[in-house]
């Protein structure tokens, strides 16, 4: 069973422009991988991320290096020694899962052993701006269950009490992307406490993180550009509550299921996440949603326009079609 491996990279328009700790962006660079066997084709998606040194032309180059190892579809399992944890890798995972579901006419929940489920709650991201714009970008979302909120160190208390204004029935996490400091948590957080924030994400850059094993934060600390895979467990015990599991930090659908088992071995919540990009990305991590305690796959509304046989998301409650884009054997 020959494999032809082909990559390309794509520019998805965002709805509006998507603005972190870091810096913004009106578009989603993705690379997209399909393999073929002559017959089937299976297809994945990632994102090459500039944090972890990533690219779109040094993600081609390693699917591109990879080719000669990846020959026939039983060196799926093969991958892992291939490539390090990246994107390249989580493209090509998902691409071969794909055909390997449409070879066996079999959906990749069940190829995996995974729960599959119709529905659930995702998580709806409001962008850093100013106070006012982000109250405004709140209004639109006053009907959703769970709000990601993305802050930086400025204001963080005044922008989420008007947010908690206009929804205050939702639930919060907070996502600083690495932006604050252990002294501006500590100020902030008893604050937060109180306004239905359930989560802090990543509040301290991933390299000076000791200081949260010494403090008892009164929100559970979640552990996002400190976690890639399951080899990173252990050095988050003290310090964090809860991991963000993102495909392309795990390096695809097989790392991630590894390191969701292992994490809950450790006691420790799991969130779901993923990069911007379109439902062809969001589907291998769906398959993770019905063991998670916070699903934040909400890529689809963020593109300006999604892949069709996308995903459904309405009100925070995503929805997977009858005819999803990716996995579902034939």
């Amino acid at each position: 069973m020959k494999l032809t491996i082909e990559a390309h990279h794509e520019s998805l328009p965002l709805a509006q422009t998507f603005a972190i700790s870091r810096g913004a962006k009106t578009q989603a660079d993705v690379v997209v991988v399909t393999v073929t066997d002559g017959e089937f084709t299976g297809w994945g998606e990632s994102v090459p991320y500039a944090r972890y040194g990533q690219s779109i032309e040094g993600t081609l180059n390693k699917i591109k290096c990879a080719k000669p190892a990846i020959k026939h579809i039983d060196d799926h399992r093969r991958l892992n020694a291939t490539l390090p944890a990246c994107a390249a890798r989580n493209a090509l995972d998902c691409a071969l899962w794909d055909l390997k579901s449409k070879i066996n006419n079999k959906p990749v929940a069940q190829l995996a052993e995974l729960q599959e489920i119709k529905s659930c709650v995702t998580a709806q991201t409001i962008s850093v701006a100013s106070t006012s714009k982000m109250k405004q970008d709140a209004q639109a979302l006053s009907n959703s269950e769970l709000i990601k909120v993305k802050l930086d160190p400025d204001d963080v208390i005044e922008k989420v009490a008007a947010i908690h204004e206009v929804c205050p029935d939702s639930r919060f996490i907070i996502d600083a992307n690495e932006g604050w400091s252990l002294a501006l948590l500590k100020e902030v957080a008893p604050q937060l406490a109180r306004m239905n924030v359930a989560l802090i994400e990543q509040p301290l850059p991933a390299d000076d993180d000791n200081g949260l094993a010494d403090y008892q934060c009164p929100v559970p600390l979640c552990a996002d550009e400190s976690c890639h895979t399951t080899a990173s467990l252990k050095q988050l015990i003290g310090k964090y509550q809860a991991i963000n599991i993102k495909l392309d930090k795990t390096g695809g659908l097989t790392e991630a299921r590894s390191l969701m088992k292992a994490a809950r071995l450790y006691d420790l919540d799991i969130m779901v996440g993923c990069m911007v990009a379109s439902s062809l990305a969001m589907a291998p991590a769906y398959l993770l949603a019905g063991g998670a305690d916070y699903v934040d796959l909400d890529g689809p509304v963020l593109v300006a326009e999604d892949r069709p046989d996308g995903f459904i998301i309405e009100n925070g409650i995503m929805k997977r079609p009858d005819n999803l884009l990716w996995g579902n054997g034939r």
